[in-house]
């Protein structure tokens, strides 16, 4: 009996060891991209205390798996490689990682816009047809919305195909296969988009609730969650899903359109932190040369408040990084909604402006698509001047290139009688009003604040008179300030003027003040 029950204890000793395995995160395996001249963390999971060795490229490291069964490499930097390569992982057992190249890593971010599908484009069947490329490399992650931080997600690496890159965010793919051509090396892309997602969902949770400057956010945040959580909001969640079930079934009877499910805002692209918990957090660390961004558009009704978060949230990303101040660029929101008859507000305008004040952050970027959008779908099927407008920034900041890749910016102002000349940095170009002589997309104002349509002339390479015959002394000037605006000044390389204004009044989107009670 002794013998036996001795035996039970062994074996039951044994049986952690016996199963423990390397695990690798989803992020690290077959046809994976490696970050070219950048040390590069590799990392997994064992049984606690083990040692584990990983070679690659004539280099050899080792680490202990911590109690939680981690363990951390970070491989030399190497230059870039197309010729595929293994890295072998010796633990409790041994794992071979196949067919890695060295190249260049991208991450491609935001909303519905970035994960808008190659095959949606409107040469999604061209470019799809062309992008049969062994050594651009593509993985998704999942949209997993939680405030717990995930350490790991299902997806894997595969080499682009007709049939993968179809299914890929188009703007990723395209801004990807420029650099993998023009520089010549292997490009591996990560796609972590979430249509509809606001911006405070990509920042680590902790992190938004102690900053003082997004209180008023994160005290709403936490009173919805208390209304949701309770027995009231629970009930409600639960009686929407019965109800959206059942309408589900009744659509199927007569054959129309399915409704959408409800939404889970608790579990969903809004709540702050959910994203980066459940989608970026499992490939924090990764190495990458920049990230690509189009978002903004869930933002717009509180540009006043992104004109702080934005810029933080690229901050922070670098800072939870730790790889520096890796470039950052993105897409200004796009032309939609109907066209108004008359110049006023625009939250999308106050918005564009945030995203272009964040170029005084440093190495980031900023594509300006203002003509590319279409009014009545928020998704424009044109990717392919996206991408390109884009991948300009890198090619010129980070390869060297020479090449156009910044729209004219507004500069400044001066007034004299009823006319007003606008100064913009064209960066080594010059002004061009298309398809037309006239610079259309202005407006004026006077001490009124009345805005009224302008009548614009290109009176220099990088000069504006700008007027109007209902302006008799103008104070301020804005231009291309709508959500859907009317606007042909571009440079003579083809680049849209960026929407600006240079009066400083306050923002619609600012928030009122509290009455006291």
């Amino acid at each position: 009996m002794n013998t036996l029950r001795l035996l039970v204890v062994l074996a039951l000793a044994l049986a952690p060891a016996l199963r423990a395995q390397i695990k690798l995160p989803a992020i690290i395996g077959d046809h994976m991209v490696l970050q070219q001249k950048q040390a590069n963390p590799i990392w997994g999971w064992d049984a606690p205390g083990t040692k584990v060795t990983v070679s690659f490229a004539g280099q050899t490291y080792t680490a202990t798996a911590g109690r939680d069964g981690k363990w951390t490499v970070k491989l030399a930097a190497v230059p870039a490689n197309a010729t595929p390569q293994k890295i072998a992982i010796a633990g409790t057992n041994r794992v071979e990682i196949q067919d890695v190249l060295v190249g260049e890593v991208w991450m491609c971010s935001g909303q519905s816009n970035m994960g808008f599908k190659l095959n949606s484009d409107w040469n999604g069947d061209l470019e799809a047809a062309a992008s049969n490329l062994p050594n651009l490399r593509l993985i998704s992650v999942p949209q997993v919305g939680t405030q717990e931080l995930k350490a790991d997600f299902k997806g894997a690496w595969k080499a682009s195909t007709p049939e993968a890159a179809r299914a890929f965010t188009a703007v990723g793919f395209l801004f990807g296969r420029y650099i993998h051509e023009i520089v010549g090396v292997p490009v591996g892309l990560i796609d972590n988009a979430w249509g509809g997602s606001a911006a405070e969902a990509w920042i680590r949770r902790t992190t938004m609730d102690q900053a003082e400057r997004f209180k008023s956010l994160m005290d709403s945040t936490v009173k919805r969650e208390a209304e949701l959580q309770s027995e009231k909001g629970q009930a409600a969640t639960a009686a929407a899903l019965t109800k959206w079930k059942s309408d589900v079934e009744a659509a199927k009877l007569a054959n129309k359109v399915l409704p959408r499910a409800p939404t889970d805002w608790l579990t969903g692209n809004a709540r702050p932190g959910n994203i980066f918990a459940g989608v970026v957090h499992p490939t924090l660390g990764y190495g990458i040369k920049g990230v690509i961004w189009y978002q903004g558009e869930s933002n717009a009704g509180r540009a006043y408040e992104h004109a702080d978060l934005f810029p933080f949230l690229i901050q922070q990303w670098r800072k939870e990084w730790g790889q520096g101040d890796f470039p950052f660029y993105w897409v200004q929101l796009a032309d939609f909604n109907p066209e108004k008859t008359e110049p006023g507000e625009s939250t999308w305008a106050e918005l564009r402006e945030t995203q272009t004040k964040t170029l005084r952050v440093p190495n980031t970027g900023q594509a300006v698509i203002i003509d590319l959008g279409e009014g009545r779908d928020i998704h424009p099927r044109n990717k392919h001047d996206v991408a390109a407008r884009l991948v300009r920034w890198a090619l010129v900041k980070d390869y060297g290139m020479k090449l156009p890749y910044r729209s004219p910016e507004y500069q400044s102002v001066a007034f004299a009688g009823n006319k007003a000349t606008v100064t913009l940095d064209c960066f080594g170009s010059t002004l061009y009003a298309f398809d037309v002589a006239e610079a259309r997309g202005f407006a004026v104002c006077g001490k009124d604040r009345v805005w009224r349509w302008a009548t614009g002339k290109v009176i220099a390479p990088n000069k504006v008179e700008v007027s109007s015959d209902q302006v008799v002394a103008p104070i301020a000037v804005r231009y291309a300030w709508a959500d859907n605006p009317v606007c042909n000044l571009f440079s003579k390389d083809g680049l849209p003027v960026t929407p600006f204004r240079t009066d400083d009044f306050d923002m619609t989107t600012k928030p009122k003040p509290v009455a006291a009670k």
